[in-house]
C-alpha cells in the first residue's frame, strides 16, 4: 500500500539537522513506493527545500512566517496542522528532539491520533510498517504497527541511516501561506551556552566524563581528545550535579538520549541512570580507575587506569594516528 508522508525539517541556526535526513529515509520506508513529502516551518527558509529533495523528498512545502522563525509549541502546533489539512497525508514523520517531544504529543492530540515515540528502526511486514522502540530504560524493546487512522512517529537521532545524497535529484517546492493567531508565548531573546561546535544529540563521537573527573579543570582533558575526534562533549548527572560543567551536557534518563558510532564513558562509573542514555551507543569505550565499575558490563573495550594518564596520552596517539593518515 503505496502512502503519502509528511516529514518535518528542522532547522536550526538556518540549517537543517541531521535528523531531517533521517526522518526522510524512514518517511520512504513508510510510503512504502508513495510520496513523501518534505514540511519546512521558519522564516525565509524556503533556500533549504532542496537539500530534502536531494535526500529523497519528492516534493517540500514551505512554510514561511515571522512566528515560526524561532520556536514556539502554540505557532509549530498551528503550522503542522495547517500543513495536514491541506496535504491529508497518510503519515507524518518528524525527529525525536526537543522540538518533536514538545510537539509531536499535541499535534496528535487535536488529531485523536496514536503516537510513536523514540523509534530507532522501520521495517515492513508485506503491507504494514512495523517501528522499534526501547523502553524500560533502553533494556528491552518493543515493536508497534499501526492498524488505523494517520501514521505518527517521531525518530530518534543517528539510528536511522540517511539516503545516499543525490544532488541532481529535482522535485518541486511549493509555498503554503498559513494563519498563527493567539499566540500564548513569544520568544524575546535567545541565550545559548556553549557547549562545543558539535550538536550532542547527533554527535557521531561522544566524550563524555563523569565525577571522576574530579573538577571543572578536569574537563579539560576530555575536550582536548574531543577536539581530536571532531567529537561532542558530554557528561554524567553526577558530573553536572558536582558543578563540573552544565547541565546542557547531561547523558542519561532525565539527559540526552545518545546513539553516538563511538563513546567514550571516562571517569563514569555506570550507574543505570545514564546507560538509559548512551546503553545502544555503537562502540563504548570506558575509562576508569576501578575495575569493578558497572560502565566495564556494558563496554566494548575498557581500560583500567587513572583517567588523568590514560586520556592525554590516548589524545597524543590519536592525534598521531590521524594527522599520519
Amino acid at each position: 500500500m503505496a502512502r503519502k508522508v509528511l516529514v518535518i525539517g528542522e532547522v536550526r541556526d538556518g540549517e537543517l539537522r541531521n535528523v531531517s535526513f533521517e526522518a526522510v529515509a524512514a518517511g520512504k520506508e513508510v510510503a512504502n513506493g508513495g510520496e513523501v513529502v518534505g514540511v519546512l516551518l521558519g522564516e525565509n527558509i524556503s533556500d533549504l527545500a532542496n537539500q530534502l529533495i536531494h535526500y529523497g523528498a519528492d516534493r517540500v512545502v514551505a512554510v514561511n512566517h515571522p512566528d515560526l522563525a524561532q520556536y514556539t509549541t502554540d505557532a509549530y502546533q498551528q503550522a503542522i496542522l495547517q500543513v495536514l489539512d491541506v496535504e491529508s497525508p497518510e503519515a507524518l514523520i518528524l525527529g525525536h528532539t526537543s522540538i518533536g517531544k514538545d510537539v509531536a504529543p499535541r499535534v496528535a492530540m487535536k488529531l485523536g491520533a496514536g503516537l510513536i515515540s523514540d523509534v530507532i528502526s522501520v521495517e515492513k511486514d508485506g503491507d504494514e510498517i512495523v517501528f522499534t522502540r526501547p523502553i524500560y530504560s533502553g533494556k528491552a524493546f518493543e515493536k508497534k504497527k499501526v492498524n488505523e487512522g494517520i501514521i505518527f512517529a517521531t525518530i530518534r537521532p543517528n539510528n536511522i541511516a540517511p539516503l545516499e545524497q543525490d544532488a541532481s535529484k529535482s522535485g518541486d517546492v511549493s509555498s503554503l501561506t498559513v494563519d498563527i493567531k493567539d499566540l500564548r508565548t513569544t520568544i524575546r531573546e535567545v541565550v545559548r551556552k556553549a557547549t562545543g561546535g558539535v550538536d550532542l544529540s547527533e554527535a557521531k563521537v561522544i566524550v563524555a566524563g563523569g565525577r571522576g573527573v574530579k573538577s571543572k579543570e578536569g574537563f579539560e582533558p576530555l575536550q582536548k581528545l574531543a577536539d581530536v575526534l571532531g567529537a561532542a562533549v558530554g557528561a554524567s548527572r553526577g558530573a553536572c550535579d558536582a558543578d563540573y560543567c552544565d547541565y546542557s551536557l547531561q547523558i542519561g534518563q532525565t539527559g540526552k538520549v545518545v546513539t553516538p558510532d563511538l563513546y567514550f564513558a571516562i571517569g563514569i562509573s555506570g550507574a543505570i541512570q545514564h546507560l538509559a542514555g548512551m546503553s545502544n551507543s555503537k562502540v563504548i569505550v570506558a575509562i576508569n580507575k576501578d575495575p569493578e565499575a558497572p560502565i566495564f558490563e556494558v563496554a566494548d573495550y575498557g581500560i583500567v587506569g587513572d583517567l588523568f594518564e590514560v586520556v592525554p596520552l590516548l589524545t597524543e596517539e590519536l592525534k598521531n594516528v590521524l594527522v599520519s593518515s
